[in-house]
């Protein structure tokens, strides 16, 4: 080893001019990777060091569809110093004949416990929402502005008038209640009363916040909330996780985004091996000097992996400086637009992960070139020859692959996401390698029957092998990347702007009392602009226990199981197909029939008791039937169906979806007036809404994967500058021929073209497969080709590599080729 770093040390004092390229995609790899880190630990330590404010106390107890009970009041009276209650339900606030769909909020004297509200003008909230003339009430700038409506003007909620006091610049305790549907508005719990809104049946929630003395055991607290109230449907959170819904996205978006930096880094891993080719085929007269001397393969291959080590880890350092200032630097632009707390600050966890990505990508890229080089003898290595590698190398290249693999499924926290991303890689790289192949064949055999010098040559360029394959392989790979990213985010824009407001229905109306049913589709199904009218009684209900055992325990962390659920009863359950639905005018025991993809994710069979709390009252049914129901049209859907007689006397309300070509303002108007606790919800403001935050992942997403194509653009220049001494000569070759320099040009634009072209036209038949595979298993969506995205792509692709060849087609071109050729000889 001392020989080696003696060896080594000589080298790099020549500098490191041959491994620019190698740097840059180690550090742009690196630095995408820790940048998408650092962004998330900030989250993570926001949410941590500021979980009681986002709360809106230490501790949180929701209850849907009810208010506590008494025992639940005294419970909390027993384990705080502090409670406020809140209710949150939807309303349709209503200012003269404009009505719009509003998040509100009605709230004790003690909210809030944490925090301040900020309104405008400036006034305390207890006076802001006192109870004069009229109940006060305050409410988002943008509600008031569709409203019309200025502070001191009046509007309703419900039956009942309001008087804006304020509008309402900031809350406290909302950045954990994840999406919202509409604008907020904010009243008194006093203001609320009489306005109807809180009529048996309606659907909203209750939520205590609790301040807790100092060095509470939030454990213990939440073991004994649960067990005494496991099956009354009680949610607890508290500051340690104030925000579940939040963390889950920002944890699977990151990993995501992650898995792309790797996509990246695999393309800077093609870099990382063309230059150290390319470094040590120059170095071909040193190491065979070397082995004449005496040097053994082992002495060669350490002395130049040290040197590689060394230039590894100077780029993994630059990549980990530079994820880690981007984001520092972004801070002040980034933090207020987040509707959380972010602290950015230096992530060690972070930064390791990128390291030990960055310096594995690196040893299994440079070990190929490096063990081929050292198996050579020196007479071969002045022949040129090209060695195989041995099987110590190849099973190192293997363990080192398995380690890659294994620390990304074990750091993702996603294991089943990141197994397939490492087998779409691999995959995707072997068809890659496998049509630059392809490609180079047929272009030698094209080349010989095609008409045209400046086409022969290109063709016959694209067969030498030279740039065809790394080229291939890195813009390829990059654009892959993309091109997958791009049909998918076409197709569920396509699926969310246009596909679903073809099958969506126009409204939903929710809170439609039993008394008003009737006069309420007699209205709607007398409008000569409604095609179709659905409506089905609603409850809310928590499935708490299947077959006497927990659900968790049995179904895991199933969505269903994720809060209460729409639950609907009918004389019988339509869509049955599996087993048998009651007969109309059941009157025997509770009978449940459940959504039967839902079914079998969770393992329910048929037989099963499944018990739902339903406003604090177990209900424990037979599961007698699995129906089909379709959520992807945005209509009615309720995973649970029960028989009549299982809800018989429970207080509950309906819904209706309203099928209509366009908005009826007579319609709303009117229902609006003659029932004025019903809520309206537009359709089509929730698709913008979903549309929006759409929007949001597909930008992070975009970002994330133009780093793997700002990669393979890297990978491409260097590729390209390193051939520039084979096309010089090709150049000087044709010259002495007779070519002129526009033919020559003509060649190389077209050999460029032709690349580019490969190599767009591969990734988009890849991204193509992948958008398909996440469409149809993922989103469970139809998928159809977006052939604009991929007309984009392939463009890109030859646009980058004419203005890589651009770059370089100077030299070949002034050349003068008596120069050339007596350095050739």
């Amino acid at each position: 080893m001392r020989m080696a770093w003696s060896i080594a040390r000589r080298e790099l004092r020549g500098g490191i001019g041959g491994f620019r390229v190698f740097l840059l995609c180690l550090m742009l790899g690196v630095a995408a990777i820790a940048a998408i880190g650092t962004v998330r630990a900030a989250i993570d330590r926001g949410l941590t060091e500021q979980g009681a404010a986002l709360l809106g106390g230490d501790a949180e107890m929701s209850f849907s569809y009810r208010l506590a009970s008494e025992a639940e009041r005294a419970f909390m009276a027993e384990i705080a110093e502090q409670v406020s209650e809140t209710v949150d339900l939807r309303s349709m606030a209503g200012a003269g004949e404009e009505r719009v769909l509003t998040q509100l909020r009605a709230v004790d004297d003690g909210w809030p416990l944490i925090g301040q509200a900020v309104l405008d003008p400036p006034i305390p909230v207890d006076e802001a929402l006192a109870v004069t003339d009229l109940p006060g009430a305050v409410m988002d700038p943008g509600l008031a502005a569709r409203l019309g409506i200025e502070v001191g003007d009046t509007f309703t909620l419900g039956e009942r008038e309001f008087r804006l006091t304020a509008r309402l610049m900031r809350e406290p305790d909302t950045a954990s209640g994840g999406f919202q549907l509409a604008p907020r508005t904010v009243t008194s719990l006093r203001g609320l009363e009489g306005s109807g809104l809180l009529a048996p049946g309606t659907v909203f929630d209750s939520d205590y916040r609790l301040k807790l003395a100092a060095g509470a055991d939030l454990d213990a607290l939440r073991a004994r909330a649960q067990t005494q109230f496991r099956d009354a449907g009680l949610r607890w959170r508290d500051s340690r996780r104030p925000s579940p819904s939040v963390e889950r996205f920002v944890d699977r978006t990151g990993a995501f985004l992650v898995l792309v930096g790797l996509a990246g880094l695999a393309v800077g891993g093609i870099g990382v091996q063309a230059a150290v080719g390319a470094y040590l085929a120059r170095k071909t007269a040193t190491i065979a000097t070397l082995r004449t001397l005496g040097a053994e393969g082992r002495l060669i291959l350490a002395s130049y992996g040290i040197q590689i080590g060394l230039l590894a880890v100077l780029g993994v350092a630059a990549g980990l400086i530079l994820g880690t200032a981007l984001p520092l630097m972004a801070a002040p632009w980034v933090v207020p637009l987040l509707p959380f707390p972010i602290a950015f600050g230096v992530a060690p966890q972070a930064l390791a992960e990128a390291a030990f990505y960055g310096l594995m990508t690196a040893a299994l890229f440079t070990l190929w070139p490096l063990a081929r080089t050292a198996r050579l003898r020196a007479a071969a290595l002045y022949r040129g020859a090209e060695g195989g590698v041995p099987r110590r190398a190849a099973l190192a290249l293997v363990v080192l692959a398995a380690v890659l693999v294994g620390g990304a499924v074990w750091l993702s926290g996603m294991p089943g996401l990141a197994l397939g991303a490492a087998a779409v890689l691999v995959a995707a790289m072997l068809l890659l390698a496998a049509a630059a192949r392809g490609v180079e064949a047929l272009a030698r055999r094209m080349a010989r029957r095609a008409r045209g010098p400046s086409l022969r040559m290109a063709l016959a360029g694209l067969g030498a092998g030279s740039e065809t394959r790394p080229v291939i392989l890195s813009l390829g790979l990059g654009l892959s990347v993309l091109a997958a990213i791009g049909q998918i985010d076409t197709n569920l824009r396509t699926a969310i702007e246009r596909d679903l407001p073809e099958r969506a229905p126009s409204y939903f109306f929710v809170d439609i009392q039993p008394d008003q049913l009737d006069g309420f589709l007699a209205r709607v199904e007398g409008d000569p602009q409604v095609e179709r009218v659905d409506h089905a009684p609603m409850l809310r209900g928590v499935l708490t226990r299947i077959n006497g055992r927990p659900a968790r325990e049995v179904a895991g962390d199933h969505w269903v199981l994720r809060g209460d659920r729409g639950v609907t009863y009918a004389d019988t359950a339509p869509d049955v197909v599996e087993g048998t639905s009651w007969p109309a005018g059941d009157t025997g025991p509770p009978q449940i029939s459940f959504a039967a993809e839902e079914a079998r994710e969770m393992g329910l069979s048929l037989g099963d008791k499944i018990t739902v709390n339903i406003l604090g009252r177990d209900i424990e049914a037979e599961l007698t039937s699995l129906r089909d129901v379709d959520f992807s049209d945005a209509g009615m859907g309720f995973v649970m169906m029960m028989n009549p007689q299982a809800l018989a006397g429970a207080p509950h309300t309906s819904i209706a979806t309203v099928y209509s070509p366009g908005r009826d303002d007579a319609l709303l108007r009117d229902l609006g007036r003659d029932f004025p606790n019903v809520t309206a919800i537009a359709v089509g403001d929730a698709i913008a809404r979903v549309a929006e935050a759409l929007n949001s992942v597909a930008t992070a997403t975009r970002a994330a994967a133009a780093i793997t194509l700002l990669t393979g653009i890297v990978v491409l220049l260097g590729t390209t500058a390193a051939g520039t001494g084979a096309r010089v000569r090709e150049a000087a070759v044709l010259k002495v021929l007779g070519a002129t320099r526009a033919r020559i040009l003509a060649g190389f634009v077209l050999r460029s073209a032709l690349m580019g072209a490969v190599g767009g036209l591969i990734a988009v038949a890849a991204g193509a497969a992948a958008g398909w595979a996440v469409m149809t298993f993922v989103m469970h969506s139809s998928y159809a080709f977006a052939p604009g995205s991929a007309a984009v792509i392939v463009a890109g692709g030859v646009a980058a590599t004419l203005a890589a060849g651009a770059l370089f087609v100077w030299a070949p071109l002034s050349a003068r080729p008596a120069r050339v050729l007596r350095g050739g000889d």
